[in-house]
């Protein structure tokens, strides 16, 4: 019987439910300054922000040339991958390995295999990707609520993914 395949999805719940045991909250599908979109972003319980890249597949793993974007943004990058998937690609210089984690999840949990080291943003980008993390994370919280309360995006009360 074949295994069944794990979805973005999944990776990312595995990584949210490894991070909460954490102390680590993050935001799926977060947009950055740079029009680049964070798979998870997040912030540990000492202020320092978290970009994780998920990937399911080697074609979308090779291809990306877009992940060195998110560096700037963040105090430590992960990648995600799905147990099943090559994690040989990022031992190799072209993934800096020495500046980036690995973890492997799937639907039901997460592990790291390799740490991502504290590379620390400024202090003002600091502030403002807090900043910005908070309100995304309030705005999803209050449209669970309430789903009929959005604004129209870019009206000034929404618009903030």
């Amino acid at each position: 019987m074949a295994s069944p395949t794990v979805t973005a999805a999944d990776v990312a719940r595995g990584v949210m439910r490894l991070f909460a045991r954490n102390a680590i909250w993050c935001a799926g599908e977060v947009a950055l300054a740079n029009g680049r979109r964070a798979d998870l972003m997040g912030i540990d319980a000492k202020g320092q922000i978290v970009i994780v890249e998920i990937k399911v597949s080697r074609g979308d793993l090779l291809g990306d040339g877009k992940w060195p974007d998110y560096l700037e943004f963040c105090d430590r990058f992960f990648w995600a991958l799905p147990p099943t998937l090559d994690r040989a690609p990022l031992e190799t210089g072209a993934f800096l390995p020495e500046r980036c984690g690995v973890i492997v999840a799937d639907g039901y949990d997460g592990e790291i295999l390799r740490h991502a080291p504290l590379e620390p943003v400024a202090a003002l980008r600091r502030k403002a990707l807090i900043e910005r993390l908070a309100r995304i994370a309030l705005r999803r919280h209050t449209l669970l609520l309430d789903p009929q309360c959005d604004a129209a995006p870019g009206s000034g009360a929404g618009g903030e993914e």
